[in-house]
């Protein structure tokens, strides 16, 4: 953990934080704090700063915190993503917030299983604490907005220019001959968003509707990669693409 993240609510107007669970057997056991240490703290969807600790106890632990007048910005890639294995999503999770994304749009497709929409692993219980270990091991406090498309062309046509307007659209497709980095030189646009089909591949006609919105394919060569690897892999190159355009 490093990043310690609270939850709103739990910080009180004087910057008081009483920890119980696994956070303070965390805190106490693998960091061994003591009283006048400073950790690293976070508000979820908040600024970051530094806590004191106050005390120790059986299990708890108490902090004084302080926090920086700005909250860091959200990541500046969101990513649309045909709904993977159960398995493979719940390993996902914490990988993307760690990575850094601003929204996770999951999405059907013809390749994948009607079942893996009826999993818990796409339920806000499990999801949330996946996404919130993640940005404590990347030292983020912007907790990515979920939202799950059962209808890929519906969300394609109607709903996508409401979450991520303004975006430029990438595709990822083994085909493709251009590179993150070539599509992204010279373009001023503020955010991307990085479409990821399912492990058979996004089929014709759903590569058709994503290049008639105004998605343009990307790829890394002409391996087929399973769907986390290629998705992480991806991700990276968009941000280090960013990074060097900037």
């Amino acid at each position: 953990m490093n990043l310690l993240l609270l939850e709103p609510h739990e910080v009180g107007p004087d910057g008081r934080v009483p920890l119980s669970g696994s956070r303070a057997t965390h805190l106490i056991g693998v960091l061994g704090v003591v009283p006048g240490q400073a950790v690293r703290v976070g508000v979820v969807d908040g600024p970051r700063g530094t806590g004191t600790v106050l005390s120790t106890g059986a299990g708890t632990v108490e902090l004084a915190c302080v926090f920086e007048e700005s909250t860091p910005d959200r990541p500046r890639v969101d990513l649309l993503l045909a709904a993977p294995r159960p398995k493979v999503m719940r390993r996902l999770w914490a990988q993307l917030a760690s990575l850094g994304v601003g929204r996770i749009i999951i999405t059907n497709a013809e390749k994948v299983e009607r079942p893996y929409f009826d999993t818990h692993v796409l339920t806000p219980e499990c999801y949330r604490p996946l996404l919130i270990e993640g940005l404590q091991q990347a030292r983020d406090s912007r907790l990515p907005a979920v939202s799950i498309h059962r209808r890929f062309r519906i969300l394609i046509e109607d709903e996508l220019d409401g979450l991520c307007e303004g975006s430029l659209r990438l595709v990822a497709d083994p085909s493709a001959t251009a590179s993150a980095r070539e599509t992204l030189v010279g373009n001023r646009v503020r955010r991307v968003l990085l479409a990821v089909g399912p492990e058979g591949g996004w089929n014709s006609f759903e590569l058709g509707l994503l290049a008639a919105h105004g998605f343009a394919g990307i790829g890394m060569g002409p391996r087929t990669l399973r769907t986390d690897t290629a998705c992480l892999a991806l991700l990276a190159l968009v941000h280090d693409a960013i990074a060097q355009r900037l």
